[in-house]
Parts: structure tokens; sequence; C-alpha cells
């Protein structure tokens, strides 16, 4: 039998970002720096998913656990249309920290708010004048001097009409409410649109925590994670960067200024602008757990909770849970356990065949060094196998590892002598297994002879 030969991992040419703590529990004692944080968690449909924003970047930025559903991997998903941002750079328009979108992307939106509406039971006529006094046309500033101009003549017009804007907590407001912004302010409140997305941020710059770093937002360097809409000295909500607030790319109609004539990114086939309109349905990112990773941050870390209807579940009835929706869970999250206990960052192997990937550090930096499947043997390493597999089948699984540059690795969770199914409805059983590695690799004849005839 011929020795295995591991080999280092491939690196990635371009790496973003930089390594931090590999879970997202404090590495320090020093408590009043670094605080435990437990996260929260929802069970929606037999899936786990976090919606806190911070929260999605310690539970991602540590460890790599979940991804997001409107990005590849990391989420990061952001409205904006870069191609759009390049075609308008140095514009005018474009210096305000808004999104730039097509005006197809935005008619989207828009129909999806419509069809949302019409589930509520609204008519179509209501519906229409909701919706075009929603998205119509916002005038805004288009540098600080002019915005701080227009704040101090509306607040001069509101002394003269005895009408006092209403102040905001510690400086940052929003714009709903404030007729100047929110055409929808004139309307009952049971006929306004209901925003599920989260609140503006409240906390003070100089009191927010930055969770990738454990430290003050101030003395990291980092951004905020949402950017917030600043009010004025007085009181009044100034248009700031968001994703509520979107610039529309249009087509011009036949009128058009001398200013807009000399920009640069005027085309000529079409001519073309910039419109501020409102964005009717916002597109919230959350981070999806596997249910491995969730009743790992559960039982092994403790440092998250999942809740069904608000209920948090304990860890014996979220392993119940998993169990029923997933067939052999137990052996998938013994072997998730076994591999992120010793350091790799385990993911899905579903579109190599396989039950797990493994990489090293996290997907960012290195690609997946090996492909894992899971068997559940006993002593003598007999069993029923929970992936039958051929030698013709294993030697096309093993072809296709190697042609993207990985390992196939068998791993075989060992039952201890004496042990029943009844002992798997707990996950005290996890404690009770043993696990074998064994890497599986090609066995060339000639190149073995020309090893041995060297020595």
């Amino acid at each position: 039998m011929s020795q295995a030969v591991f080999h280092a991992p491939r690196r990635k040419r371009r790496v973003y970002e930089s390594y931090e703590s590999p879970f997202p529990i404090p590495m320090s004692h020093d408590s009043c720096v670094k605080e435990f944080r437990v996260c929260q968690a929802e069970m929606v449909h037999h899936s786990v998913i976090v919606r806190n924003l911070e929260e999605i970047e310690l539970l991602y930025g540590k460890g790599f656990f979940g991804k997001g559903i409107l990005s590849r991997s990391r989420p990061e998903y952001n409205i904006d249309q870069a191609e759009l941002r390049s075609r308008w750079k140095g514009s005018k328009a474009a210096k305000m920290n808004l999104a730039i979108i097509s005006s197809n992307k935005y008619q989207r939106h828009v129909e999806w708010a419509r069809s949302l509406l019409e589930e509520q039971g609204m008519d179509a006529s209501s519906i229409d004048k909701m919706l075009g006094d929603y998205t119509g046309p916002v005038a805004v500033p288009e540098d600080e001097d002019e915005a701080s101009e227009s704040v101090a003549c509306e607040a001069e017009e509101d002394l003269h009409r005895g009408e006092a804007a209403n102040p905001t907590e510690e400086g940052v407001g929003t714009l709903e409410g404030n007729p100047a912004y929110d055409p929808l302010a004139k309307y009952p409140e049971e006929q306004q649109m209901q925003d599920t997305g989260p609140a503006a941020d409240t906390v003070p710059l100089e009191n927010m925590r930055c969770h990738r770093h454990d430290d003050l937002i101030l003395h990291c360097g980092c951004k905020p994670d949402r950017q917030t809409v600043q009010s004025d000295s007085t009181g009044r909500a100034v248009l700031g960067g968001g994703e509520e607030y979107v610039l529309v790319e249009e087509e011009e109609d036949g009128s058009s200024s001398e200013e807009e004539d000399q920009d640069k990114n005027v085309r000529e086939e079409k001519r073309q602008k910039l419109v501020c309109r409102r964005n009717p349905f916002r597109l919230f990112e959350y981070l999806q757990l596997s249910r491995e990773e969730a009743f790992f941050l559960v039982y092994a870390l403790g440092c998250l909770t999942v809740s069904y209807r608000k209920e948090p579940l304990t860890i014996l009835k979220l392993w119940e849970t998993f169990c029923s929706a997933q067939k052999n869970f137990q052996t998938s999250y013994m072997a998730y356990h076994h591999f992120r206990s010793k350091g790799w960052v385990p993911k899905a192997g579903l579109k190599y065949g396989t039950d797990l990937l493994l990489y090293r550090k996290g997907p960012p930096f290195y690609h997946a060094s090996y492909s894992v499947i899971v068997e559940l043997v006993d002593c003598n390493y007999e069993g029923t196998p929970l992936r039958p597999l051929t030698w013709r089948s294993l030697s096309g699984l093993n072809r296709t590892t190697m042609n993207v540059s990985k390992e196939l690795l068998i791993c075989y969770l060992i039952k201890p002598p004496n042990f029943t199914e009844e002992q798997f409805s707990s996950p005290e059983c996890i404690k009770k297994f043993k696990v074998q590695e064994v890497l599986v690799s090609r066995w060339v004849s000639s190149r073995e002879r020309m090893e041995h005839e060297d020595l």
C-alpha cells in the first residue's frame, strides 16, 4: 500500500480581505474590550436565516458561516449597477452617494410593489395613484453647498408658516414622514406601504462597534454597516447615501439644458439622464445557514439562538427538527463538527458529487483542498453504505475531483459496540463516535515501478 502524499492548498491569486478570528467568539478574556454576542436566527420552512446586518457580518466574517441569498457567497448584494456607475463617472448626479440603476430594473421593482399591493386587496386606481406619488421624481441638491442652502430655506419657510420640523434622535433620521421628500406622508397610515427592512441606525458613530475587529468604528477605521440619512441642526432629514433612493437612467425628452448638453456622458444615439426616484420595493439580503452550520453555532460554540415563530428552540428540539427534515443529518453533522474542530471550513460539496468541500482558512483565500465522502461503519469497517459506490463510479468521482485540483477523502464514522438507532435521538451520541480519514488516490503502476527502481 502506497503512502498518501498531502499537498499544500492552492492559494487564490487575488485576495481582497484579511484573515480574522476563525470563530465568532472573542479570543481574549478582557470582557471590557471584547464582548460575547449571541446572534439571533429564525427557522423558515426548515431553513435557518439571519436577518440582522451586524450579525451577518459577524458570522460570515469570522468563519464564513452561511451564504448570502442574493450574492454568490459573501453577503454583499448591492442594487447599484457597476456598468452604469462607470458610464456616468464624472457627472454631477453620479457624485451623489446613491445607487444608479437602469429604467428596466427600476420598473421591475415597481411591478413587484404593484403585485404586493394587489395581494393586499387594493383596487387598481388606488395602486396607480399611490405608486405614481411614491415613485415620482425627487428634486435633490447635488452638492453640500446647495444642500445646506436648501435646508436653510426650508427651515425659514417653516418658521414663517409656523410649522416646526420634527427633531430626530441623536442627529440621525429618516425621510419617512417628511412632506418634502416623502410623497406618501399625506396618506393615512393604513394606506401607506409598510417597510419590512431594518430601521435606520440610531447609534452615534462614537459608540458604534465594529464586529469584524471587535473595536469601535472610530478606532479601526471601518465604515458603518449601513449608511444613514443625516439631519442638520434644524432637524430636517437631508438626502443621504442609502438604497431607498436611487438614480434611474432614463431617456430624455426633447428639451435639455445647456449644462446637460456639455455632459461627457451624453451619447449621440440616445440622450439619457439620471432621475432620482424612491425605490418602491427594497430587497434585503439575509444570511442562510446550512443545518450543520446552524447546529454547530448553537451546540459547539453557543453563539447562536434559533427561533421558530418567535420561540427559541432548545438544543435537543433543534436536533430533532433537523433530523426529521434532513436524511442522515446525524452523520453529516458529525463529519462537519470533526473538520470544523480541526480548523477547516467545510462547505457543501454537491456540485462535485460529494458531501463536503474543505477549505483552508476560507473560500476567499484558498481553493477547496479536499472533496469528502461520509460513510457510517462499525468497528470492523462494515455496514450499509450511505453512498453506494462501485469501482467504476469511484474511479469517475476520483477523476472528477482531480480535474478540479482537489483530492478525494473518505471520512469513516466508526460506531461504538452495541450502539442502537435510538441513541441517534440525542446529540450526546457525537461523543461516542470515532473518525478515520482515508485519502483516495489513483495508483499508477509504471510510476510506482520507477520510484522503486530509483531507490
